[in-house]
């Protein structure tokens, strides 16, 4: 049952494709509303095919209050007007497998929002068919909250609901209550979607905050974290100073992993779990295992603020150790995380870091994840208070700005009112120093970052070692990150990457043996055994005589 409407590919084919990432409230708005949307998207398909990327994921454009801007689903099998109909997405799946790309739709299952019917149903009283399809608990004796679990965006994770005179759980809004995975017929339910969503010719997923899926049924407290979780704002934010081992990532999920890879494997799709968690690389480990549940992991560990190559370096080889035969999907930029050219590059970034850093991203073991704009090396917008949208933004604000940062429109054309993105005004302020990266200033450009991102993306294609070999890595000062890829059959590829601003000369006795690989667009220095990088500069080679 694998989709007839794009060519068939080998089995594991994903493990070197590399997926973009759009976020559609900001991509291209196609009717001066100021929201991108489904026709938007359509309208610039040829742009995303030719950076020469494999996979199209669209964040979530389903029925939605918007109160978490689409994460908060009313309905699972319909899309939301402010992105279009139906028959939008019809068109834009025909068009995006006419180019060659799979389209991978987000899935938000953990949770609904409060406005879906099941959740209407569910809370109008104990005993009807969908009581047990959300999570209720019963106050302790003095009133409070059944337990001490924190919600990501703020506070109790528990709601007090005055019709059926208990608590339900929302690991992130009030207005998203969570789903009760134990209860076998939400699991049905969602597997029902998405068997509506395949049969429609959706090619794969991304899930949503996967390891949220099941609870501790007996409601035990948190403990105090022994390690403060990096994945979310500590210093601001109590939700990172407990042990998360109760409100998520609880072994009944593996089960329904299964349940879910049998429908996929019914229609050759592929699915993508989002994982944060306290041990994030422990549990990718089990969701990727054993070719019986997830055939990727989403990481949040190349997101955070640390960018130092022995950080790149501990995650990768941390994973490859404990992970066996599972695999790792490594975005370092994505709709919920500062722009990485400010988040690893400070306030005034050289646009060459958006070179190398991409340069070494497609180095690593794994399926790299771009997100739209990176390719522009777009920064950090700075939306002010009055004009932010993100709830988590505003409650955090000013210590933590939020997401609305990244999420701003992408910018098209330098000259044109709001770069292009919408003729109205758009939901959130296109930055001034983004127009000034549009695509049409870089596509004429051929040195910019654009135009490098679709060349290494090409290039990648011709070196099957970047994408299925095995990693290993050199000792090199910081900044450096310097690697070797081994695959069989093929030349050992070497590579190094200067992460830093200034340049970087060290002796690297790998070099002995080896010689330049050109095409890729990134020169380094080479005196015998002696590498010299520019800042944020790169250079990659091949092993002479050392095939994988």
């Amino acid at each position: 049952m694998s989709n007839p409407l794009i060519a068939p590919r080998s089995p594991g084919w994903w493990r070197s494709a590399v997926i973009y990432q759009v976020y559609p409230r900001s991509f291209a708005d196609s009717n001066g509303d100021g929201i991108g949307d489904l026709p938007g998207i359509t309208a610039r398909l040829d742009y995303i095919a030719g950076l020469g990327v494999d996979v199209l994921w669209i964040s979530p454009f389903f029925t939605s209050p918007m109160k978490d801007f689409g994460y908060d689903v009313s309905d699972y099998c319909n899309v939301d007007p402010l992105f279009g109909t139906l028959a939008d997405l019809d068109a834009l799946i025909a068009r995006a497998h006419q180019l060659g790309l799979r389209v991978m739709i987000d899935q938000v299952l953990s949770h609904s929002s409060d406005a879906h019917p099941w959740f209407a149903e569910s809370r109008a009283s104990r005993d009807n068919p969908k009581a047990d399809w959300y999570v209720w608990a019963d106050p302790q004796a003095d009133g409070t909250p059944p337990n001490n679990w924190m919600a990501v965006f703020g506070g109790s994770s528990w709601q007090w609901d005055t019709q059926r005179r208990q608590y339900y759980l929302h690991n992130f809004l009030s207005s998203q209550p969570d789903l009760n995975f134990h209860c076998v017929a939400v699991q049905d339910a969602h597997l029902a979607s998405l068997r509506f969503w395949l049969e429609r010719g959706v090619d794969d997923f991304r899930l949503d905050a996967c390891n949220f899926h099941f609870h501790d049924q007996q409601l035990r407290s948190n403990p105090p974290a022994s390690k403060r979780d990096t994945s979310t704002v500590t210093d601001v934010n109590p939700y990172g100073m407990q042990a998360h081992v109760y409100d998520k990532t609880r072994p009944e999920n593996l089960a329904f992993l299964v349940r879910l890879r049998a429908l996929l494997d019914a229609f050759g799709a592929v699915a993508v779990g989002e994982v944060g968690a306290d041990d994030s690389l422990a549990v990718m480990a089990q969701y990727t295992a054993g070719g019986d549940k997830l055939q990727l992991a989403y990481s949040f560990n190349l997101l955070t603020p640390e960018c130092s190559a022995a950080h790149i370096r501990e995650q990768i080889t941390q994973f490859g150790e404990r992970v066996a035969d599972g695999w790792a999907a490594w975005p370092i930029g994505n709709h919920d995380s500062i722009r990485v050219m400010t988040r690893w590059g400070g306030t005034q970034p050289s646009p060459a870091l958006a070179k190398v850093l991409l340069a070494m991203q497609l180095s690593l073991r794994g399926t790299p994840c771009l997100y739209q704009g990176d390719e522009l090396a777009l920064t950090e917008a700075d939306v002010p208070f009055e004009q932010l949208q993100d709830p988590y933004g505003i409650t955090f604000w000013p210590a933590f700005k939020g997401r609305d940062g990244c999420r701003t429109p992408m910018p098209w054309q330098a000259d044109v009112a709001h770069a292009g993105f919408s003729t109205g005004q758009p939901w959130l302020p296109v930055a001034p120093e983004h127009a000034r990266c549009a695509v049409d200033v870089q596509d004429a450009d051929p040195a910019s970052p654009l135009n490098f991102a679709r060349h290494i993306l090409a290039w990648r294609r011709t070196q099957p070692q970047l994408a299925l070999g095995q990693i290993a890595f050199f000792d090199a000062p910081e900044p450096v990150l310097a690697l070797r890829r081994a695959l069989a059959g093929s030349p050992t590829i070497i590579a190094a990457f200067n992460l830093g601003d200034t340049p970087v000369t060290f002796d690297w006795p790998a070099l002995h043996d080896s010689r330049v690989l050109d095409g890729h667009g990134l020169t380094g220095a080479v005196n015998g055994t002696t590498m010299t990088l520019p800042a944020f500069g790169g250079w990659f080679g091949t092993l002479d005589g050392e095939a994988g």
